[in-house]
């Protein structure tokens, strides 16, 4: 039990350092979060555990080389970035019609895909979550996976539970705070969100680059 406890433990310290990096998961969570409620936070993090549980399983089967490989890489930064650059664009156009004044804590504006949708979107567009995934996940699963399955669950559980805890407090954050904010500051709130996105996106577009000159192509 020691040992299956000091695993989830370890997990959740790790999965924490990369939550509390800003992503694009993070800013569809500020955005969704304003609109929403508070539902936005753990409604995300599901898509993305969904992912993640996914993941775990091709990790598990010994397919971690596969997802180091930097043409897949590049085609991950490829069409990743693309799909946020879109996403992006397509916030702020949608940003004028965005409002606070609601009922039942749904915005009367443009609703997009559902958040547990974009929660699968924020990840897969993120080269770095599969590049994590296939590096310092691999190694730390690989150890957990000396205990058989219950140190597997022991690992994944700690890891989402950081996600969980980490998203679910910012999007209580951004929702409490929204009482203050005007459909003015709401909008370019919103603005401000699709531009990290497109520059999040720029960057993994530019990413693809090295991988591809890595594969020799």
């Amino acid at each position: 039990m020691l040992e299956l406890a000091a695993i989830f433990g370890g997990s959740f310290a790790l999965a924490l350092s990369g939550a509390l990096m800003p992503g694009p998961l993070f800013t569809f969570t500020v955005s969704e979060s304003a609109q929403i409620g508070v539902r936005a936070g753990p409604l995300l993090i599901t898509g993305h555990a969904a992912l993640e549980l996914l993941l775990l399983v091709a990790l598990v089967l010994g397919l971690g080389p596969i997802f180091k490989g930097p043409l897949v890489l590049a085609g991950i930064s490829l069409i990743g970035g693309g799909m946020l650059v879109w996403m992006g664009i397509d916030m702020i156009r949608s940003s004028a019609e965005a409002t606070l004044s609601n009922k039942g804590d749904i915005s009367q504006g443009k609703r997009g895909p559902h958040p547990i949708v974009m929660g699968v979107v924020a990840s897969l567009s993120n080269p770095y979550f599969t590049l994590w995934w296939a590096t310092i996940g691999l190694g730390y699963l690989v150890m957990s996976m000396r205990y058989g399955a219950a140190g597997v669950a022991a690992f994944f559980a700690g890891h989402i539970a950081a996600d969980y805890g980490w998203y679910v407090l910012v999007a209580i954050g951004i929702s409490k705070g929204k009482r203050l904010l005007k459909d003015r500051s709401y909008r370019l709130l919103i603005k401000a969100c699709g531009l990290i996105l497109m520059g999040f996106g720029g960057w993994f577009l530019w990413s693809a680059r090295t991988y591809i000159s890595r594969a020799g192509v």
